[in-house]
């Protein structure tokens, strides 16, 4: 089964089984019908997923990457309780219960805070599924366990660089480009243990795909084997250095 579909799955099991707790507890709403509630939850929690899926990676891969976990977490908690919030509004005002508009700003320090709840348990699951390696990860693993998800003539490619585009990734390699479905996190942490770094928000290379480097107006580029370019941001400067990339 593609991977696509695989977290599309994942996330109706979410969706439901979420709903169905809040239905159940009589959260926010005890007097509507069950399904009245059960439907609202649906909805809310599908909008809050479909949300994350934007805010995700802007708040972990590139505006506030690196900065405290819950500062994050805040942040995207806060995103994600407007069009959530919005939905809610809505769905009630469909059924001609319209929520006062003065009684909206207390009503998105709950949603806010049922998002924060949310949004924590979600990061600690993600943090759980990804395994704390034992002793040196063998990097040779970790470049073709990556490649193995590009078509096949990638299989035994050079891997240069990664770079975001959207919810895409690029992947350079020495047989050509290709684009892939995945985040940058989700690569950074596949790729930990291979012989590269994350240089930029939107950007991971590595060691064997960089040609030469260069300072343009005083920031650091490094220049792939295929004359790409790639920035260099100050939050990763050490990082590069480190590698031996600059």
């Amino acid at each position: 089964m593609p991977d696509y579909l695989k977290n599309r799955l994942r996330d109706a099991a979410v969706i439901l089984g979420i709903s169905a707790l809040l239905t159940f507890f009589g959260v926010y709403d005890q007097d509507s019908p069950v399904w009245v509630r059960f439907l609202m939850w649906v909805i809310t929690c599908t909008v809050g997923v479909a949300t994350s899926e934007f805010v995700v990676p802007a708040i972990f891969d590139r505006e506030l990457v690196g900065k405290l976990v819950p500062v994050q977490v805040a942040v995207m908690a806060a995103l994600i309780s407007v069009p959530v919030l919005a939905s809610l509004y809505l769905y009630m005002g469909a059924f001609g219960i319209w929520m006062p508009v003065h009684l909206l700003p207390m009503q998105y320090l709950y949603v806010f805070a049922m998002s924060v709840v949310l949004t924590v348990a979600g990061y600690l699951v993600a943090k759980a599924r990804t395994p704390a390696a034992a002793g040196q990860p063998d990097p040779v693993d970790a470049r073709q366990r990556f490649l193995d998800r590009l078509p096949v003539k990638f299989r035994r490619a050079e891997l240069w660089a990664v770079s975001s585009e959207d919810h895409y990734l690029r992947v350079y390699t020495n047989l050509g480009e290709e684009l892939i479905l995945m985040r940058l996190a989700d690569a950074v942490r596949e790729l930990d243990g291979a012989a590269g770094v994350q240089v930029h928000r939107s950007w991971w290379v590595a060691k064997d795909g960089v040609s030469e480097t260069r300072r343009d107006n005083g920031k650091l580029v490094l220049v792939l084997k295929n004359g790409t370019d790639v920035p260099v941001s100050r939050t990763y400067q050490a990082a590069a250095k480190d590698a031996g990339l600059a």
